[in-house]
């Protein structure tokens, strides 16, 4: 190989010159940062000021799978990691997740530790940290998601669940009132526990429900099932409408565990429950499906809660359910009339 030129070498000492670079930096360890240069944080640095700002939902969820991430990476720069380091720290949460009744293999783990990963760096793409072209976490490998094994129950089911559940415990009005609150409404786990006394309009016989995402809608109730939230408001409240509603006797707030409970209690007198894996969330395909089966899928989608932006295409756009249409199906889902259900001569809600 011929070695640079008297004049390749000149030309090289000028150049190094004008740019202000010596000998001894290009044989260091690493050069000087150039003034105005984007110093990347470390994994550690960047989570921290990433936690600050999201929304609490997102910081709970998040939260146990950017710990692991600190441990592993935590003095890695945000541009040091590829796709590949990345699928290999998914699978390796995902190897070792732990095992649960309804565990599907860790899946859910690597999910949830790519979408950490996405999430920060979303906002170092917006912070001008990474080049969206240069986004490690995109073009990481998820794990594909199993279809759902929830269905709707059958009535002798349902029944069983709501007797033992009313027949059981240490509680059974506060579990029947969750079983039914859930029934009506096909409300998620976290809008039920984010109720507040507030939320109740007892004159339209609406709740709100802020769950996942951020969501925020006013669901109808039965006057029936109203008239139990505010019993059970005036019975065990503490006076402050900003508080949670559902309580126990000591007034302390429930938490997700007493659903775990409730559902452990029932399953040892209905032995489907425990081998079935039924959660509160399968009240919620139950509801959905007799409402779509009854009054269609806009009705159904309006009743859910979900949002316009799905794989059902812009047509969901134009047909949304109105708050009306959904009254109808609760009233008649629950044999009650409600003061928002279209109640005219001739109108026909599935119509």
């Amino acid at each position: 190989m011929v070695g640079p030129s008297a004049t390749d070498l000149l030309m090289l000492q000028q150049l190094m010159s004008r740019m202000g670079i010596t000998a001894d930096q290009l044989t260091g360890q690493e050069l000087a940062p150039v003034a105005g240069s984007v110093v990347v944080p470390t994994f550690s640095e960047y989570i921290d000021r990433v936690a600050e700002v999201v929304t609490p939902g997102t910081r709970k969820v998040y939260g146990s799978y950017w710990n692991r991430v600190r441990a592993e990476w935590g003095d890695r720069r945000l541009d040091e990691p590829t796709p590949l380091d990345i699928s290999a720290l998914a699978e390796s949460v995902r190897s070792n997740a732990l095992v649960r009744r309804n565990s599907r293999g860790g899946r859910s783990a690597a999910e949830h530790l790519i979408a950490s990963l996405r999430c920060l760096y979303r906002y170092a793409v917006d912070d001008q940290l990474i080049r969206e072209d240069r986004n490690p976490s995109v073009r990481a490998r998820q794990p594909q998601r199993l279809a759902s094994t929830r269905h709707a129950l059958p009535d002798g089911q349902l029944a069983a669940l709501v007797h033992r559940a009313g027949t059981t415990g240490n509680d059974p009005q506060l579990d029947s009132l969750i079983l039914r609150l859930h029934l009506e409404t096909a409300c998620r786990r976290g809008g039920a526990l984010a109720l507040r006394p507030r939320d109740l309009d007892a004159r339209q016989c609406l709740i709100l429900l802020r769950e996942k995402r951020e969501t925020v809608r006013w669901q109808p109730v039965s006057p029936d099932l109203m008239a139990a939230l505010q019993e059970h408001r005036d019975a065990r409240g503490d006076g402050d409408d900003e508080g949670q509603l559902l309580r126990y006797r000591n007034q302390r707030p429930v938490t997700a565990r007493r659903y775990d409970h409730l559902f452990e209690r029932v399953g040892r007198y209905e032995p489907w429950v425990r081998t079935q894996q039924i959660s509160i969330h399968w009240l919620r395909h139950t509801t959905l499906t007799w409402v779509e089966r009854n009054f269609g899928y806009a009705i159904a989608r309006g009743y859910a809660g979900h949002e316009g932006r799905s794989d059902a295409g812009s047509t969901a756009t134009y047909v949304r359910a109105d708050p009306t249409e959904i009254a109808a199906a609760l009233a008649a889902m629950t044999g009650q009339a409600h003061p928002l259900a279209d109640t005219r001569p001739g109108v026909d809600a599935r119509s």
